[in-house]
């Protein structure tokens, strides 16, 4: 068992001296010795450490190609894979906050929400509204800026 420990400790130096960083070099000694005992179980190998250090070596120089093909850390944006849903505590807040606003329009005379919703949701003009309820321009925007002004006052209760 101690010369078993001994020779992973060796591979590991070697794999560190060939460049591997101190954190991966655990992995690159494991997956080597991976690698041996699957081809041990197959063929006849006449030196586990020469296998392993060869194996160590290899598994170091491959990990080292594919950083050098596809550099994550270069210029990754950590922020750009930010969750940005809204946790459990805004969405409860803003199912209040739409339940008062329904709550709010239904208090508005029936024309003057068909107005506001007219501007707001469809995209009317005030002139395409205004043809559309029989009313003048005028009065159209005169109750649109009321159900504003509502509307800004009862989100303000509480």
């Amino acid at each position: 068992m101690n010369h078993f420990v001994g020779m992973l400790r060796k591979v590991r130096a070697v794999v560190m001296r060939g460049g591997v960083e101190q954190q991966d070099a655990d992995d690159v000694v494991h997956e080597a010795f991976v690698r041996l005992e699957s081809y041990a179980r197959k063929h006849e190998v006449r030196s586990r450490e020469a296998f392993l250090v060869t194996a160590a070596t290899n598994v170091g120089r491959d990990q080292a190609r594919r950083r050098a093909r596809a550099p994550i850390a270069d210029g990754f944006d950590i922020l750009g894979i930010v969750d940005t849903t809204p946790t459990p505590e805004d969405q409860l807040l803003l199912r209040e906050r739409l339940r008062r606003v329904s709550s709010g329009l239904r208090r508005l005379n029936p024309q003057t929400r068909r107005c506001l919703l007219a501007q707001r949701i469809d995209g009317l003009t005030a002139s395409q509204i205004a043809e559309r309820e029989d009313l003048s321009v005028a009065a159209v925007e005169k109750r649109i800026a009321r159900a504003l002004l509502f509307l800004t006052e009862w989100m303000g209760e509480v």
